[in-house]
């Protein structure tokens, strides 16, 4: 057996809570490196990287925006760090290949905006869409809908932001 000496990728997780207290997801509709589509699991909250020197939750606020249009929303709260591996992957020159998979921070944010504002198919800041669909679902059932190698993290999210489920 031997040891992933390579980083894990700094990243921010978004729990956005509607005023229901439902979160929203987006459904991902291509594939990018380690970061798979697989049939019926391909749902995720928002997400991404951190630029060198960002603050995470200035991080959290542009991805945000970037993967959905939303900039309406308060905070809540954040996590500390959590990490996941990526699945093996057969490209060298992956952008992702440097890193062994992602060291997460999340927060929880409460949507003041109107759901017109969700808008995840406009690029932003040069990014392409990721999300070819987005709704409202319970917190507790988003780790079902992801890819299995997320669903430890997606869960611990879902225990640590329980208490904002309610709104």
């Amino acid at each position: 057996m031997t040891t992933d000496s390579r980083p894990y990728r700094p990243n921010v997780g978004i729990a956005l809570f509607n005023a229901g207290g439902e979160v929203l997801i987006g459904r991902r509709f291509k594939d990018d490196g380690p970061e798979i589509v697989l049939p019926g699991l391909e749902w995720q909250m928002p997400q991404g990287g951190v630029d060198p020197d960002e603050d995470f939750r200035v991080a959290a606020m542009r991805e945000l925006w970037e993967e959905t249009g939303v900039s309406h929303a308060d905070y809540l709260g954040e996590t500390g760090w959590m990490t996941y591996d990526f699945i093996p992957h057969d490209d060298p020159t992956h952008r992702f290949a440097q890193f062994r998979g992602q060291r997460q921070k999340w927060f929880a944010l409460r949507f003041t905006g109107a759901d017109d504002e969700v808008d995840p198919l406009t690029p932003r800041n040069g990014q392409p869409a990721e999300f070819d669909a987005w709704r409202w679902e319970r917190l507790d059932r988003v780790a079902d809908l992801v890819v299995p190698f997320r669903r430890a993290v997606y869960r611990a999210v879902a225990t640590e932001f329980a208490r904002f489920v309610q709104p």
